[in-house]
């Protein structure tokens, strides 16, 4: 069912506070929800190798439990490895062959970390611990019946929107650069841990930011504050581009810090991130799968992250209505904003929605009306095209969080 309408709430963009989150590479929540979706798309790829199709799994349970170090100023100790718990549900066994589900999952999990936090050694830092089984039989069993299209295995909803506001653009480009290979390079010091938390107030920007530091780069407490004032004025560099659309913008980085304290008054960590001994991260807690966490705006509670690709709602729907709001605002003449809300009924094929909902923001003098067959025709389109949307999710093609 489609039912295509005005939107009639407050843009975000007029309303006089904005507020906008982003958690970055090495957060433990970004740790986890990008590992885990690194194990279901190793999962997908490998029962396609051997079966020709994806098979039941969802591997959206996770959970990064900090360790223990020792840090000092110019280096440290691990002293405990943080663990991480991989759970849920995959399939093991299939046409008479066996799977080795763990042994793919562990691998994925180290190659993600080994490519991405640039001090974690996957093998000496983390423990693993594995909470994997078979899934029901009901569930199972979307996956056995005929037809090229699979069921919902939930009864879910999810919403997405398009476009980005210019707050939701700057904190994400800004941790974008922050764990970019250029700004890396420049500042190699710098932890791969960052949050950035962005506030505005009608059209002032106000950015707060959490890096650390690495422990074995800074020899005092006055070579941390003074490379954290370079550190500063790049970012304060970087944000310059975006002063055409706020008024001022005000950068606030690692505040916590108070010198004169020692290693209580900085921000240092041994391997780039707070899961090495002050933060424990969790799938689901982290940013939604358009790369931020918008607090004035519509967002679904399902965790994308590790979800199977084929007959998860909670991943397909997430991902498409984003997609489909973009579609919607770039081929219809007329819409210059979107939301899209998706509903689907357990056992109804994923390219059959219960509700596909567009809330259309106009250009003055414009009615959603006069494009409401446009739209039901973008609908139409993308649920045409959801077997291959479904696969490209499988491989990896696009990002969760």
């Amino acid at each position: 069912m489609f039912l295509v309408e005005q939107y009639k709430g407050a843009l975000v963009t007029e309303q006089a506070v904005e507020m906008v989150e982003r958690k970055g590479t090495g957060h433990p929540d970004q740790i986890c929800d990008c590992v885990m979706d690194a194990i279901s798309v190793a999962l997908s790829r490998a029962y396609l190798q051997t079966f020709g199709t994806v098979l039941h799994h969802n591997i959206d349970k996770g959970l990064l439990a900090a360790g223990r170090v020792e840090k000092r100023f110019g280096g440290g100790e691990v002293v405990e490895p943080m663990e991480l718990t991989i759970g849920d549900r995959a399939t093991f066994s299939f046409e008479g062959k066996e799977i080795p589900v763990q042994e793919i999952a562990l691998a994925a999990a180290k190659e993600w970390i080994g490519k991405n936090l640039r001090n974690v050694d996957p093998e000496r830092h983390l423990e693993y611990r594995f909470k994997l089984a078979p899934g029901s039989q009901e569930l199972t069993d979307i996956f056995a019946r005929a037809g090229e299209v699979r069921g919902a295995n939930d009864t879910s909803a999810a919403v997405g929107y398009y476009p980005l506001s210019p707050t939701e653009k700057t904190v994400l480009s800004l941790e974008h650069e922050l764990n970019s290979e250029r700004f890396k390079k420049l500042f190699p010091e710098t932890g791969e841990d960052v949050k950035v938390m962005g506030l505005r107030r009608r059209d002032e920007l106000d950015l707060t930011v959490a890096m650390p530091l690495l422990a074995g780069s800074i020899e005092s407490e006055r070579e941390y504050f003074d490379r954290k004032e370079k550190v500063a004025q790049e970012m304060r560099r970087f944000l310059q581009a975006g002063l055409r659309h706020f008024s001022r913008i005000d950068l606030h980085y690692n505040t916590l810090d108070e010198p004169g304290r020692g290693l209580g008054g900085v921000y240092l960590t041994l391997l780039g991130t707070s899961a090495e001994d002050a933060d424990s991260g969790q799938v689901g807690r982290g940013n939604r799968v358009n790369g931020v966490i918008p607090i004035a705006r519509p967002i679904g509670t399902e965790a994308a992250a590790g979800k199977n690709p084929m007959s998860h709602v909670g991943k397909i729907y997430n991902i498409l209505a984003h997609r489909m709001a973009r579609e919607i605002c770039n081929s219809v003449a007329g819409v210059q904003g979107a939301h899209v809300m998706l509903l689907s009924r357990i056992g109804d094929r994923v390219d059959r929605p219960h509700m596909a909902n567009a809330q259309l923001v106009m250009e003055p003098g414009r009615r959603a009306a006069e494009v409401e067959k446009e739209v039901e025709e973008v609908f139409e389109r993308e649920f045409a095209e959801i077997n291959s949307f479904c696969l490209m999710l499988a491989k990896g093609a696009y990002p969760v969080s």
